[in-house]
Parts: structure tokens; C-alpha cells; sequence
């Protein structure tokens, strides 16, 4: 991968490029973190009192425009699955603009747009970066659209961690079929199954890196948990799957309106 400098936009942000995509590093005192202006996909994040990255991505990631990013927060909108073409929709796979950014001592907040070819807004994502992590998702043109946060988080070993506070029924999305499932839950085996976000907040025990990352989930219907184990997977290797969970942030099932979705995330040892 070739990163290449292009401009400082302030003392915190720069812009290069990793390969052929567009990407904003971040630099503060808060910690790090890197957002792909293509699909306006944060891949890093990185708060200061933690030793390891949040989010997972793929070591042998190309970084090739018009395909999306394997790890980090891909965007799924306005369709999930295949539901539309391209799978997971078109949001991931656009370019995005930054369109405000704010420097505060303890906080940066970036907001990232999304628009038609007429310029008419589609959508926008905020980010805030503090001790904690905070994306909010608005939808501002689709009617009845899906959206998924498709969060790939990072972990030392997958069969050293528990997700506390899911329900104990799920949609499994290999066998087409409702079925009951233990909580706290488990990894052992590809996994691909959508949970009710009723309970609230997924908490990801890991073991491994002796953390938890809690995974705060707001005005989502869903939690899609996935891990694709042994199965072959674009862009990414056969060991990938033994360092990532996903515990996405959805609203599949109930149709989102011009409203927002977001999600929190915080890491504490």
C-alpha cells in the first residue's frame, strides 16, 4: 500500500492517499483515527489510553477505489444484503465530502456528506472523537431505506470473547430460521445473525487484549453479529477472521425514514 501526502487541512487533520483513496488521518490528543473519504469509512480508531486499535482491518486491505474497505465502518445504505445492487448499497463505494470540522482540546467532530449528482443532499455521518467514539448516521432523501453501521471490531482471539446483552432468540441469516441462542454468546463457527436492538447496548468482552468495548447502539431496530470463520471472504485472509468481530448497528427490519441512527463505542480494561 502506497500512502502518499497531499495537504494539511489543520495541525490535526492531513489528507493523503492510500493507494487511490482519499483518506483523513487524524492526529490529537484524544487519540487517532482514519476516515476513507470513499464511503466515508472510518478504518481507525485508536483513543489514547488504549494500546490497540478499535476497529479491524484486513492486512491485506488493497485500498482500490470502487471497492469497498474490508473492516473498519463500512456504511450499508440505502439497501442491506442484496436487497439492491451493489450489495450493501452505493453509499460505501461514493465518494463522500468533509464538509465541517471542529477542533476543541478534548473532542474533534468531523461531518461527512453525501451527495446526488444534481448536489441534492443524500446523507450525512458525524464523527466524534473524544475518550469515547460516537458516528450519527442522518438520512435526509431515501424513503424507506436500510442502513447498517457494519462495525468490524478488533480483538486478540475470537475464542476469547463473549457478547453480553443479546437477546436469546435471532434471526439466523445462514439458515433462514428464528432460533434460540445462549447469552452471553459466543464464537465457534461462521456466524451471520440479526439480533432485535431492543436490549440496548452489546458489550464485546475480550479477553485477549484484556478489554471491553461497549457498543451503544441508538434509534437502531438490529444488531447484526457476524464472523465469517473458515469461509472464503474478498479481501481478506484466511487466519482474518481469527481477530474481528462484528456487531453492527442496523435498522433493517423497520424501514429508516429521514431520521438518524448512531452509535457510541467506549473501551474500558
Amino acid at each position: 500500500m502506497h500512502r502518499t501526502f497531499v495537504q494539511s487541512i489543520s495541525h490535526e487533520l492531513s489528507l493523503y492517499h492510500y493507494n487511490d483513496i482519499p483518506v483523513l488521518e487524524v492526529n490529537h490528543n484524544v487519540g487517532t483515527a482514519k476516515i476513507a473519504l470513499q464511503g466515508a469509512h472510518l478504518f481507525s480508531w485508536q483513543p489514547a489510553h488504549t494500546k490497540q486499535d478499535v476497529f479491524w482491518l484486513s492486512e491485506i486491505e488493497p485500498f482500490k477505489q470502487g471497492s469497498a474497505i474490508r473492516g473498519g465502518v463500512p456504511i450499508c445504505f440505502p439497501w442491506f444484503g442484496n436487497n439492491g445492487t451493489p450489495a450493501h448499497g452505493f453509499a460505501r463505494t461514493h465518494l463522500w465530502d468533509l464538509t465541517t470540522h471542529e477542533i476543541s482540546p478534548n473532542q474533534v467532530s468531523l461531518t461527512f456528506s453525501l451527495f446526488a449528482e444534481d448536489k441534492t443532499l443524500i446523507a450525512t455521518i458525524q464523527m466524534l472523537f473524544s475518550e469515547q467514539c460516537e458516528l450519527i448516521f442522518t438520512n435526509y432523501s431515501q424513503e424507506n431505506a436500510q442502513l447498517a453501521l457494519h462495525s468490524y471490531f478488533n480483538v486478540g482471539d475470537i475464542q476469547q470473547v463473549q457478547l453480553h446483552n443479546l437477546p436469546t432468540t435471532t434471526f439466523n441469516s445462514l439458515t433462514k430460521q428464528q432460533e434460540t441462542v445462549p447469552s452471553p454468546r459466543t464464537i465457534g463457527e461462521n456466524v451471520d445473525c440479526i439480533y432485535s436492538a431492543q436490549q440496548g447496548a452489546t458489550i464485546i468482552e475480550d479477553q485477549a487484549h484484556q478489554r471491553t468495548i461497549t457498543v451503544e447502539h441508538q434509534n437502531a431496530s438490529d444488531i447484526v453479529v457476524w464472523n465469517p470463520w473458515h469461509k472464503p471472504t474478498s479481501s481478506m485472509s484466511e487466519t482474518g477472521y481469527q481477530t474481528m468481530v462484528c456487531v453492527e448497528t442496523a435498522r433493517i427490519k423497520q424501514a429508516l425514514q429521514q431520521e438518524s441512527v448512531g452509535v457510541k463505542i467506549r473501551v474500558e480494561k
